[in-house]
C-alpha cells in the first residue's frame, strides 16, 4: 500500500472515501508488479515507469482513467486527443467489479508509451 495514496483517499468526503478505497484495492490487487504515487495531485499507477490508471476528485464525482483505456474496445468515455479513457462514479456501489477488473487486466496488456510522449513530441507509439 503506499501512505501518500491512503492520505489521499483520507481526505474526501466518506463517499468519495469509499469509491477510492475500493479502488485502490482492486487497482493494488490486479497490478501487483506496478508502482503507484500522487502524480500530478492524484493517485496514478505505473508499469515500468509508463502511467496506466488513477483516479481523481472531480467537482462531482470519482473520475477512473485509463491511460490507453481508449484502445480497450470497452463502454469507457475516451478523453482528450490521446488514448485516455474514464468511467466516472458517484457512489461505490456502481462500481462493476468485473468490469473493473476486465479493465485493469486490458491496462497491462494494452499500452501506449505515454512515458515518452514529450521525447516523441506528442507522438504516442503502442507498446508491446
Amino acid at each position: 500500500m503506499n501512505n501518500e495514496i491512503e492520505k489521499y483517499n483520507a481526505t474526501q468526503t466518506e463517499e468519495n472515501q469509499n469509491i477510492c478505497n475500493r479502488l485502490m484495492y482492486e487497482i493494488n490487487s490486479s497490478l501487483t508488479k506496478s508502482t503507484s504515487k500522487i502524480w500530478h495531485g492524484s493517485p496514478v499507477w505505473f508499469i515500468e515507469g509508463n502511467p496506466i490508471v488513477g483516479y481523481s476528485k472531480l467537482k462531482s464525482c470519482i473520475q477512473l482513467l485509463f491511460w490507453s483505456g481508449a484502445s480497450f474496445e470497452e463502454d469507457l468515455k475516451p478523453v482528450g486527443k490521446h488514448k485516455a479513457a474514464e468511467v466516472r462514479y458517484i457512489d461505490e456501489v456502481e462500481i462493476n467489479i468485473n468490469n473493473l477488473t476486465r479493465w485493469l487486466r486490458k491496462s497491462k496488456d494494452i499500452q501506449w508509451d505515454y512515458k515518452n510522449i514529450v521525447k516523441r513530441q506528442g507522438v504516442l507509439v503502442r507498446l508491446e
